[in-house]
């Protein structure tokens, strides 16, 4: 599994459109083959900030993701609206129970 945590800080003049755009990319995205979830939240210390958390069953699927038009198309308009460049922390995560499990030889 992958988890992508993105923020993206707005202005008060641009927040409002930047929402809408999240909510509809968000939407969007749940859709696709691979999308485990994918969600924004506002930011509860900063109002400007919007927080991306998505979980994507594998990183072909993420990349699936990044290649769809309407994915970077969101990422241009966005970009232009932002107070600051957007972060992105993407995190391949390894199921350690799985790892640890004891093997049908032993």
């Amino acid at each position: 599994m992958v988890i992508v945590i993105g923020s993206i800080v707005g202005t008060d003049e641009t927040i409002d459109e930047l929402i809408r755009l999240s909510l509809e990319h968000v939407r969007r995205s749940r859709t696709e083959p691979g999308c485990l979830s994918h969600a924004v939240s506002r930011d509860v210390e900063n109002d400007l900030r919007l927080v991306f958390v998505e979980r994507w069953a594998d990183r072909d699927a993420l990349d699936a993701h990044f290649a769809v038009p309407e994915s970077g198309a969101f990422v241009e308009q966005a970009t232009t609206m932002a107070a600051e460049p957007p972060t992105i922390e993407i995190d391949d995560v390894v199921d350690r129970r799985r790892d640890s499990a004891p093997s049908a030889s032993a």
